[in-house]
């Protein structure tokens, strides 16, 4: 009784992990981790020496204030994607280049590279943040669940993915697990990014959601700040587009009640398309 009371709750957490999007195993065996607590309270206290036997220390314990100078050097990771995203003449050249890119562990995590999706002569660019789970396994941008309401919502305003708008992500990874993609792996794909626009063309942007925004805006601000505002984006020292901030698909199906901002937001699209 017991080995089956326990069976059962082993499966009740693993389908709760799996409704939390915890999909992918990343290590081959469990971590113990009660050893690593174990250890760590073996472990001797670390002693600090006083603050006159310190480089930089005060007399009196007193301790010199930090100074921290942030880096602004960047990684070879990402000086590797800015020199292949240069070199990129073409989509399909800058779609093998981020193929030919290894110095994310998303790559090798993922199933598919997910590029792009719809018309390039459109004008109109749409740009989300990381593909899921559904995009990943078909290698085309919103192709699920959110990609499907996107699409209601843009055709609501007669705007057809085969004729009318280009799409793609920021990432061209899956994270694991669905989660948000992290500040330094949107840095790291940010070259990509601009070459894309770059060899794409479109003369407007609409951004979707937070992780777009900000990372193409160069802003702090969340998304409902952001949104239902035009924006110029920086491509450039010399070339800028406008583009509009809205509420990511997903975001739309965790909260119905947005739907009337993301309304709202696709009505001054269709008027700035409209006035062009």
């Amino acid at each position: 009784m017991l080995e089956a009371m326990t069976q059962e709750a082993l499966l009740a957490a693993l389908r709760l992990q799996l409704d939390w999007g915890a999909d992918d195993a990343l290590e081959d065996a469990p971590i113990d981790r009660t050893v690593a607590r174990v250890a760590a309270a073996a472990a001797p206290a670390e002693v600090t020496p006083p603050a006159a036997a310190r480089p930089g220390g005060r007399p009196g314990g007193q301790e010199a204030p930090a100074v921290l100078i942030p880096s602004r050097a960047p990684t070879p990771g990402a000086t590797r994607a800015a020199a292949l995203a240069a070199q990129a003449d073409s989509l399909p050249a800058l779609r093998a280049a981020m193929a030919e890119f290894d110095a994310s562990p998303l790559r090798e995590t993922a199933t598919n590279l997910v590029f792009a999706d719809g018309v390039t002569e459109s004008g109109l660019m749409l740009v989300g943040e990381a593909p899921g789970g559904d995009e990943d396994r078909l290698g085309r941008p919103f192709v699920g669940v959110s990609g499907q309401l996107l699409d209601r919502m843009l055709g609501s305003i007669g705007l057809d993915r085969a004729k009318d708008f280009y799409i793609t992500n920021i990432l061209p990874f899956r994270p694991p697990g669905n989660r948000t993609p992290t500040d330094a792996e949107v840095a790291l794909f940010l070259p990509f990014m601009l070459r894309h626009i770059v060899l794409a063309k479109p003369r407007h942007l609409v951004l979707l959601g937070g992780v777009a925004a900000k990372a193409l805006l160069r802003s702090k601000e969340g998304i409902t700040r952001l949104r239902g505002r035009w924006h110029q984006v920086t491509i450039s020292d010399d070339q800028s587009l406008p583009a509009l901030a809205t509420l990511h698909p997903a975001y739309l199906l965790r909260n119905p009640a947005a739907k009337r901002d993301a309304w709202a937001d696709l009505l001054s699209l269709q008027r700035h398309l409209a006035s062009q």
